[in-house]
């Protein structure tokens, strides 16, 4: 899949994870469930999905006692606006959305923005509940004030309160003033397939992505964070040819952008229940039942394999250098970069980051250093929780991106290059 149509085409996590799962689906992978008990084969290659999350591997050629893990990591959701459960409002003549921050978004940047609308429909069908994926036709908008009734502005920037300003305009009310009801028209959207029992939709930004630069030099999206990591790690994963001894596993996990403590995100037990189940028919298949079978080989096996943590990285803004730690200023277009924090925000270790540094000569890509400011909070990623509960070593990386949280993100294209190079090589 072109990396545009992913950008575009991935407007919800639900949608990512349908995405990857097309994407993985064309190169020959074979989707299974956790509950499924049919053989896992040597040399082929796998899809498992929970949600708004997804696991893809290549099983071995062969386990054996020098087998490891080699994993890549990503997450499929991206700050956003969810409509609330029961949205509908009437003012001035519109029928508005009342919708909850998700993340932490930059409020701003959501104001007059042509905003879609998508995500997932659970309704009632013969007595069970199923879901429908869906993306509207239709476009929203949240209006700034203008000028002349906020005259100041300019000087005291846009204020924006979460909690009056993000009502969306959807629709004119009716002659009487009264508002149509938004779940009817998701009722619609669900057709005649069933009776519509609940959703889970977000507003997203509906300008596709693009070149930029004068030299087509950059990528301008919504979404760069985080989907730029998924369609790296996914294209590098993809590539890749059967690996001779190593389980080869990229992991896609929902909800970094609150905290991961869900059932889909990197604090659940989705990846660690792929892991055990692809462990033991690995070893099975290679006729190794005393590695299969101790809990103890397991723990150590992890301990010794290895994980890359894609995520975005913060570049030095040109106008605003001064926001950057000296000596730790990524730039667009300078390679890949190595996140640290010593509060330990990313995963990095001095043996982590060597092993970085070592594979970035081997695929021949740049590498840059991110350190945060002393006086400025760092964020996190994947990789402290998913290295904390499995104890894998872990490096945290990320491509440079400016207007990180933004509605809309740029990147450069030679870096993520890059990333897909690098995570190619790490499988390889």
């Amino acid at each position: 899949m072109d990396y545009f149509d992913f950008l575009n085409e991935s407007v919800s996590p639900w949608h990512t994870v349908d995405c990857l799962r097309r994407l993985f689906a064309a190169a020959g992978f074979e989707e299974r469930q956790m509950t499924d008990r049919a053989a896992f084969a040597p040399g082929k290659a796998y899809v498992f999905v929970r949600g708004g999350a997804l696991v893809a591997l290549r099983m071995p050629l062969q386990v054996n006692e020098s087998s490891r893990f080699r994993l890549a990591l990503a997450h499929t959701d991206f700050p956003a606006l969810k409509i609330s459960p029961n949205p509908d409002r009437t003012a001035a003549g519109a029928c508005t959305l009342h919708a909850e921050v998700y993340g932490s978004p930059i409020y701003s940047t959501w104001l007059d923005r042509d905003l879609g609308y998508a995500g997932v429909l659970a309704y009632e069908k013969d007595g069970n509940v199923q879901t429908k994926l869906v993306r509207g036709s239709k476009l929203f908008r949240i209006p700034n004030l203008a000028v002349h009734l906020n005259r100041g502005v300019n000087q005291d920037g846009t204020k924006v309160d979460p909690q009056a300003d993000f009502n969306a305009l959807w629709q004119a009310a009716t002659a009487d003033g009264k508002a149509s009801a938004f779940a009817d028209a998701l009722q619609g959207e669900l057709g005649v397939a069933g009776r519509l029992l609940d959703f889970d939709i977000q507003l997203f930004d509906a300008q596709p992505a693009s070149l930029g630069g004068f030299n087509d030099e950059w990528i301008y999206s919504g979404r760069l964070d985080n989907l730029g990591s998924c369609h790296a790690v996914a294209k590098a994963l993809v590539s890749a040819p059967a690996p001779a001894n190593d389980f080869c596993v990229a992991c896609f996990c929902n909800n970094e952008e609150i905290g991961s403590e869900t059932r889909e995100g990197a604090c659940g037990n989705f990846l660690r229940s792929v892991l055990e189940t692809v462990w033991s028919a690995g070893c099975a298949a290679s006729d190794l039942p005393a590695l299969s079978g101790s809990s103890s080989s397991f723990s150590a096996i992890l301990g010794e394999s290895f994980a890359l943590s894609v995520d975005a990285a913060h570049a030095v803004h040109p106008n605003h250098p001064e926001k950057h730690e000296a000596n730790h200023s990524p730039v667009l277009g300078g390679g890949i970069v190595l996140k640290t924090n010593a509060q330990k925000r990313y995963a990095s270790d001095a043996v982590s980051s060597a092993r970085l540094r070592l594979l970035c000569e081997q695929a021949n890509v740049p590498c840059q250093t991110f350190v945060m400011r002393n006086d400025m909070p760092c964020g996190s990623t994947v990789g402290p929780a998913i290295s904390a509960s499995l104890g894998i070593p872990t490096v945290d990386i990320g491509e440079p991106m400016l207007s990180m949280h933004s509605i809309r993100e740029m990147t450069a294209a030679s870096d993520h290059e890059a990333m897909v190079r690098l995570v190619a090589e790490f499988f390889r």
